[in-house]
């Protein structure tokens, strides 16, 4: 009969954390460079893998209209009159937990004890950054595709055409409705792909630079935009070319975390070790109003 090898764990008293020992610390560490999205979003824990939450209606409050009556009520009531009855409402919602999870291949005693890399540092760092990444695209892919997302075409021919495009006014139009879904979208996140931040810079230096006082020269100078109107400038491949996600920073939606980061080390003696790296959670995008995305920005 063959013989069946068990993994077990090195660390018997905690098997979800690696204590006293410095890859944890290195693990986190790693994860805050994954962590790009994440960062402009809300965070919280949930203690259930199902999370049942609700959607508040956007806006301020006020009176419904009534035949003859169009204005508000609220500030039309006159004396002795019955208070107009206003209300909040809410969409019930469920979601349900993800689990992000990921290992190394056991890596042998021989290429810990002689490699010249080091090989176990090396697979903490890219297997935390690889569920840290799959994290932030699935925040990206919750806040585009919902349905209540304010969105929009760039004007003409988008961001790439020097002669019809016009990234300034798209980015206008996208913070005026935040606006009037009544979110103040100023601090918040330009969130672009590479391509659309090429194009962003090529049309701020080089169509209109000479049209904006000291802007060129400063910007050649720094290489990259951290700031314009208002918002701040996140350039990532995670997001999606050929469109421009705005949003108001921390209002958007919250990462619901139901299992923190977690790394663990089995070790298999006389063999070698493998690397464990999960998480567990689910983004939910409880503002969508607070959101704008602006499409066919390459054409």
């Amino acid at each position: 009969m063959a013989e069946v090898r068990r993994l077990k764990m090195a660390d018997t008293s905690a098997q979800a954390d690696i204590r006293g020992i410095n890859i944890q610390k290195v693990a986190t560490g790693f994860a805050d460079e994954a962590l790009i999205l994440r960062r402009f979003v809300g965070n919280s824990t949930t203690k259930a893998r199902e999370i049942r939450w609700y959607k508040k209606t956007a806006g301020f409050l006020d009176s419904v209209d009534t035949t003859g009556i169009t204005a508000s009520q609220i500030a039309n009531t006159s004396s002795k009159s019955l208070f107009p009855v206003v209300e909040q409402s809410w969409t019930r919602t469920t979601s349900y937990i993800r689990k992000y999870a990921v290992e190394s291949p056991l890596l042998t005693i021989e290429d810990l004890k002689d490699n010249d890399v080091d090989i176990l540092a090396t697979n903490v760092r890219d297997l935390v950054r690889a569920v840290g990444n799959q994290i932030d695209i699935r925040i990206y892919t919750a806040i585009t595709t919902d349905g209540s997302l304010g969105t929009g075409a760039a004007t003409a021919d988008g961001w790439d055409d020097q002669v019809t495009g016009d990234p300034i006014l798209d980015i206008l139009k996208a913070k005026n409705t935040i606006r009037l879904s009544r979110y103040n979208p100023e601090g918040g996140v330009l969130y672009i792909h590479p391509t659309e931040h090429k194009n962003l810079i090529n049309y701020l230096i080089s169509v209109k630079g000479s049209s904006i006082p000291n802007f060129s020269s400063e910007k050649i100078k720094s290489g990259v935009v951290m700031e314009i109107l208002g918002l701040n400038v996140v350039v990532s491949l995670n997001a999606t070319t050929d469109q421009a996600l705005i949003f108001v920073k921390n209002i958007i939606g919250t990462w619901k975390s139901f299992m923190p980061l977690k790394t663990a080390i089995l070790d298999d003696p006389g063999l070698g070790k493998k690397i464990r790296v999960w998480e567990e959670g689910e983004f939910i995008v409880q503002n969508p109003e607070a959101g704008y995305l602006i499409t066919d920005t390459v054409v």
